[in-house]
Formats: C-alpha cells, structure tokens, sequence
C-alpha cells in the first residue's frame, strides 16, 4: 500500500504537521475507506498534547471518520464499493470476552483498540483520521445513512454516540426533565438528541450569549449558571442532567438540582479529580454516574435515529492546514459547535 498523507502531532504539545502512514492491505475482511471529513473531538486535543499520559507519538488524532469505500477485502459481506461508512473511537476489539459478546466492544475486558493513540492486535500503532485513507475491520466500520451530510454525520461518531447512549443506557424517556451542562460540541448534540428523545431540555451554561443557539438547538430553556440565583431556583427541578464539561466545576452545585432519585451523568472529562461530597447523594437517593461512546450495534443504533429525526451536528468545515488554529479556537470556545477537517484539502 503506497504511504497515505496525514497530519500528526511529533511530540507532546508540538504543533501538528505534514505527515505520512502506512495503511495495511485489506484482508478478507478488511474495507479500505476513502476518507471525506473528520471531526476534531476535544480528546484530540487533550491527547495530542498528553494531558492524560501514556501518549504514544508521532500521533495522527482523529476518531470521527466518514468516507466511501474504496476496496472491500474478498469476503467482505456488509459493505460495498462506493458505500458511506464511518469509524468511530475504536477499530477492534478481544471479540470474545462477555462486553464483546453483547456488543459493548467499548468496554472490551482485554481494552479496546482505539483509533488513534493505541496498538494493533498485532502491536502496530494506530494512526487516525486526520488522513486521507484508512484500512479497518467490517465488523467496526458503520454505514451512514444516506440522508445524512457527510460533513456533519461525521462528528455523531464520537460526540453523537457519547450523548445518546448514557441518555438510553439510564433510562431517559419522553417528558423527563433533561438539563444540559455546557452548550459545546458534546451539548449541542445532547440538546438535540434529548430533544428527539422527547425530552423537556434546559440548558445550562456559563456564557448567557449561548441563549438563543440553545433554543435554536431544541431547549425549551436556557439558564446561566454565573448567575448567583440559578441554583437556586433551579434546586430539585431536573430528572436528568447530562454534564459535557471538560473543565473543573463544582458538581455538588448541580447535584442539587436534580429531583429525589434523579441522575447525574457524566461525560465530559476535567483533567483534575472532583470531590464530591456523601450528602450531596444520600440525601435524595441521587445516582451520579459516567459514561463513554458506545458499541458498534449501539453506534449503529444512533445513525439511524438521526436519520430518522433528522439530528446532524452543527459544523464548521476547515482544511487540514488550519487543524493548530482550530485547536487553539477550540480552547476558547470559538466553534459552533464542531469542527469538520475536509481531508480533500490534504489530496491536493
């Protein structure tokens, strides 16, 4: 396989820059993708710059791939020539311990293969999106429903599916009362999916400037946690809150806010531990809990949803040249609400 251009972080912190892989031949079982867009996800960001440790470089991000198929291995039998497909956070799997078996292949007992920044079975890296060909397993490629733009199914790969499973896996049903901390590129598509879902969805935010794209996105209401007297008139008003913020914040405060027995999920992910303090649960019987992406049957499960209620990311479409400016804009929360590389920018 001749070598396929992609970008790369050298080192930690490093920008990124010009760089080359090699891409196996497909296997029997193996499709080759062109790769059309990719979706920057803040985890690039945090892993490129080793922020969580055990970084593995040089290191090409990116784990919100579509495409079309380019060559699909001899015995290949979902996918064909020409066919939309994605790839999400992982690109195999033990396939054979219990979190396997029932298809939570995020969870696998022996570790995921992610899709960047993690090995092979065989120990080879693993190099990611930001580049313009990828070579991956039938069996953790995703078909992307036609009525979807490219561009903008791109990030349900990873903020898509980080948002619908914990809403499906703990039990959100149509008319919850459904709060939303952080309106970024995770709380965008929690508005629209909880939304989809039949939620009553709140947002709350920082920034009161996000008001009116909240309500564009799907919320029925907006509140402005600077604001001394939210949580207050806002104490035991929630059935869920779903929180996608990466930065340190006070998670009693929004503990407060939920309903006895309510529940508390987390997805986004701060660099510091949190403390949270015992009464602040037992009080109510709160559940606070996590979450991460999901499996390739629940992935599967997302696309087709979106298809259906018409839910696609809200992106901003930039050339692989401008992936460090992009980093920095998304440190200061300069993106409505995703990024979307067009790897057509790393062909010519």
């Amino acid at each position: 396989m001749p070598t396929t251009p992609a970008y790369a972080a050298p080192s930690a912190k490093a920008p990124l820059a010009p760089f080359s892989v090699e891409r196996r031949e497909p296997g029997p079982h193996d499709v080759l993708i062109d790769i059309h867009y990719c979706g920057v996800c803040h985890s690039d960001i945090h892993q490129a710059r080793d922020e969580w440790g055990g970084a593995l470089f040089p290191m090409v991000p990116g784990h919100e791939i579509v495409g079309r198929v380019a060559q699909a291995g001899g015995s290949v039998s979902r996918y064909k020539v020409g066919d939309a497909v994605g790839v999400g956070c992982f690109v195999d799997s033990c396939r054979e311990w219990s979190w396997c078996r029932k298809g939570e292949e995020q969870y696998c007992d022996r570790g995921m293969n992610s899709t960047y920044n993690g090995r092979e079975r065989n120990g080879q890296p693993t190099y990611g999106g930001y580049s313009t060909r990828i070579t991956v397993d039938e069996n953790y490629v995703l078909r992307i429903p036609e009525s979807l733009p490219l561009d903008r199914a791109a990030p349900l790969l990873c903020a898509g599916i980080t948002t619908y499973s914990p809403l499906k896996s703990y039990g959100l049903k149509a008319g919850d009362s459904l709060a939303i901390v952080g309106l970024g590129g995770l709380g965008h598509m929690g508005v629209k999916l909880g939304k989809a879902l039949g939620a009553e969805v709140t947002v709350l935010s920082t920034s009161p400037s996000k008001e009116k794209d909240a309500k564009a996105l799907g919320a029925a209401h907006f509140a402005a946690t600077s604001n001394k007297d939210t949580f207050q008139k806002l104490a035991r008003k929630f059935d869920f809150i779903l929180d996608t913020v990466s930065a340190e914040h006070d998670y009693n405060a929004y503990l407060n806010l939920l309903k006895t027995d309510g529940t508390m999920i987390l997805v986004g992910a701060p660099e510091t531990p949190s403390k949270i303090g015992a009464f602040s649960l037992i009080g109510r019987r709160l559940k606070l809990g996590g979450s991460m992406i999901g499996g390739i049957r629940e992935t599967q499960e997302m696309l087709d949803f979106c298809a259906k209620h018409n839910v696609a990311s809200d992106v901003e479409v930039i050339p692989i040249q401008k992936i460090n400016e992009a980093y920095e804009r998304m440190l200061k929360g300069d993106v409505r609400y995703r990024f979307v590389i067009d790897l057509n920018s790393l062909k010519k």
